[in-house]
């Protein structure tokens, strides 16, 4: 096998994989910018009233990737059940997603409501930053807390149904909604912080409130989409006629999905208290760290949108039985992501330096982000691989695997090796976070023999 047949493909796997990728690429790409000029208007309140929103949307976050991570388990089945023409299968993850986002909103709302102002001051109370600075920050992280509560429910609705449209290989309408609300939420941010025209000068507020409107936005186009084409959608037909789900699929989903949700929920929680840890070095590199991740998400957009496509592609070659395919599938996948991800690191670090003096911030927060963002460009390859190669595994449900590959991996080596960084050692904050993303290495040597060995490549839905 020559090494283009090998690792490039053919001009129709190009063709499935532009189709599936740039509508996803086009709305992570607007929906990251739109979070970067997000963060500059809130930046241009000030280092509180962004450290505020930053602090807040990382509690969220173990919100948005518990609901992403129950999701999945269902998800996997959906694509293999549309790769075999079975819509009453699709129709049936359906329900069982409904009823999962259902609860986990519930007790999301529970949490936030009793516990926010308690889990918010985790970033905030440490003998660095001042009493009455950390006063305020709170002020302004529960005023948009408050607001944020209310659009749970409208993200759940959208995850859920952009997913099992995405699951078909229709990716346009996702975007296109996904497109409506952020340039929803793009204006409303302007006029509402700002207290542009008539409207009132909200701060941060204001921030949240358009962030929610947007999320309603989004979600009436994509629910009302699918239900005037159910002809098309037909999973949808039926699909609240009743909540039942057969106990033999939710026992498949249950013990291929609980390793994911867990395994999504620890992850981010995990991501949180890495923060964490690093907020105890002040609330400059809170706002530092909140630059260098939006900026990070911005130039990750291509490698998380090949993590859905992986997640397509794969997902309905395994469940039409074309395990080689499958394979070979993965293989180019892998291949054309961590190419273009070197391309990518480089420019991340020649513009480093750049995009920190867009905000209005003290100097020595725009040179710590400048810093971690190089490190980020560096490590930008390394990521990708270990990123596809988790979905390529989750793909033929290895969850297990994967669990032990992410989650598991963070809370014994990546954690505990932040905290011992930030808590116990008076290295600079630069080199502590270079050195916490170095760890992950490691997970290079661990995913190559996995991935080759081909163990996770299994048809779901007729394994006994």
């Amino acid at each position: 096998m020559t090494f283009i047949k090998k690792y490039i493909g053919d001009k129709a796997f190009f063709r499935t994989l532009l189709a599936l990728a740039v509508p996803l690429i086009i709305q992570q790409g607007i929906t990251n910018f739109v979070s970067l000029l997000d963060n500059l208007m809130v930046g241009g309140l000030g280092t509180e009233q962004m450290s505020s929103v930053s602090i807040i949307n990382q509690l969220l976050f173990v919100f948005n990737l518990t609901m992403f991570g129950g999701f999945s388990g269902a998800s996997i089945f959906g694509a293999q059940f549309y790769g075999t023409g079975d819509f009453k299968g699709m129709r049936d993850t359906f329900r069982f997603r409904l009823i999962f986002g259902t609860v986990v909103c519930g007790i999301a709302l529970t949490v936030f409501i009793t516990l926010g102002d308690t889990l918010a001051l985790l970033f905030l109370e440490n003998d660095v930053n001042d009493p009455a600075v950390v006063t305020e920050t709170l002020g302004y992280a529960m005023s948009y807390l408050r607001i944020m509560l209310f659009g749970l429910v409208p993200f759940m609705v959208v995850q859920l149904y952009a997913g099992l449209l995405r699951e078909m290989g229709e990716t346009f309408v996702p975007m296109t909604a996904s497109v409506a609300a952020i340039l929803t939420n793009l204006l409303l941010n302007w006029l509402l912080i700002y207290g542009v025209w008539f409207f009132p000068e909200m701060g941060v507020a204001g921030a949240a409130l358009a962030t929610v409107i947007s999320r309603f936005v989004e979600m009436i186009i994509v629910v009302v989409y699918t239900h005037v084409k159910k002809k098309r959608f037909l999973f949808i037909e039926g699909a609240y006629r009743s909540l039942h789900v057969p106990a033999g699929l939710v026992k498949q989903i249950a013990v291929t999905g609980t390793p994911l949700m867990i395994n999504e929920m620890l992850w981010s929680l995990g991501t949180t208290m890495i923060n964490g840890n690093y907020s105890i070095r002040g609330l400059e590199v809170v706002a530092a760290v909140n630059i260098a991740g939006t900026a990070w998400n911005l130039f990750c957009v291509i490698v998380f949108a090949m993590g859905s496509v992986v997640a397509i592609m794969v997902g309905q070659k395994l469940g039409a039985g074309e395990i080689e395919g499958a394979k070979d599938t993965a293989r180019k996948l892998i291949f054309v992501t961590v190419v273009l991800h070197i391309l990518i690191g480089l420019i991340v670090i020649g513009v480093a330096g750049l995009i920190p003096m867009l905000y209005n911030t003290e100097q020595i927060v725009r040179d710590t982000a400048a810093s971690m963002m190089r490190i980020q460009g560096l490590i930008l390859p390394m990521f990708s691989y270990v990123h596809i190669a988790y979905f390529t595994l989750r793909s033929g449900g290895k969850t297990i695997i994967t669990f032990l590959f992410d989650s598991c991996y963070m809370w014994t080596i990546t954690f505990p090796l932040s905290y011992y960084l930030c808590h116990l050692t008076d290295l600079p904050v630069v080199t502590v976070f270079l050195l916490v993303q170095l760890a992950d290495v490691a997970k290079l040597v661990i995913a190559y023999p996995l991935l080759k060995s081909g163990i996770w490549a299994k048809n779901l839905l007729h394994t006994k």
